[in-house]
């Protein structure tokens, strides 16, 4: 069962977000919050596996909760708002965001997001993610060498650091492809796919599948 906090200073958002996620098996809303520090104060307390946080609040508004709760390891997090505004996605991102939706999106984007947010999976919304990916690339450091001067590792490595079947799995992921969908283009299962999903992100030194589809981008792996 995923534990689902719903974030939003509409209460009318807040029910029908419930209402939809309410209706599938997998998926129990454990409580709603107002606004960023009462989400941050319930989901220390009732632990939640994902939270769906509105960006714009009152207050403590969405980024600067999402900041704390990630920082305390206590859920993941997905961006809900109504604006596709970049700064917005960058911002949720860089706080540690794991998701960004907007609220138009279907009933069936939303659960699907929840899900994937909860297996591990980072997702932005079909509307935002190829202008998204593609600022993300452009502000990733060029590494000229395997590592910084003073021999330190120096964030994203060549592309030869990866093994051809990892790259046939990040130009997979580019593509913006599930791990299921991925195992079967690759005749693989979804277990070897997760494994080298979380190899090159180990080798690449990057933190989840959004980076790693912007660091395809900016190394000519995608298109």
């Amino acid at each position: 069962m995923i534990r689902v906090l719903v974030v939003d200073d509409q209460k009318l958002v807040r029910t029908g977000f419930d209402m939809i996620l309410s209706l599938e098996d997998d998926i129990e809303v454990i409580g709603q919050a107002s606004d960023g520090a009462q989400a941050v104060e319930l989901t220390r307390t009732v632990r939640p596996d994902v939270i769906l946080m509105d960006v714009q609040m009152p207050g403590v508004d969405g980024i600067e909760a999402t900041r704390t709760i990630i920082g305390e390891q206590l859920a993941k997090i997905i961006m809900v708002t109504t604006f596709d505004r970049d700064d917005y996605v960058f911002e949720a991102l860089a706080a540690g965001a794991s998701g960004f939706v907007l609220k138009n999106s279907g009933p069936d984007e939303l659960v699907s997001a929840v899900r994937a947010v909860a297996r591990g999976d980072a997702l932005l919304s079909p509307q935002v993610t190829l202008r998204v990916i593609r600022a993300m690339a452009g502000a990733l450091p060029r590494v000229e060498g395997p590592g910084a001067p003073d021999g330190s590792p120096a964030g994203p490595r060549r592309p030869s650091e990866l093994t051809e079947r990892e790259i046939d799995v990040l130009r997979a992921l580019a593509r913006g492809l599930s791990n299921a969908e991925i195992a079967a283009e690759l005749f693989v299962s979804e277990a070897t796919v997760k494994t080298h999903v979380s190899n090159l992100l180990a080798k690449l030194c990057l933190r989840d599948r959004v980076q790693a589809v912007a660091w395809a981008f900016r190394h000519g792996l995608a298109s």
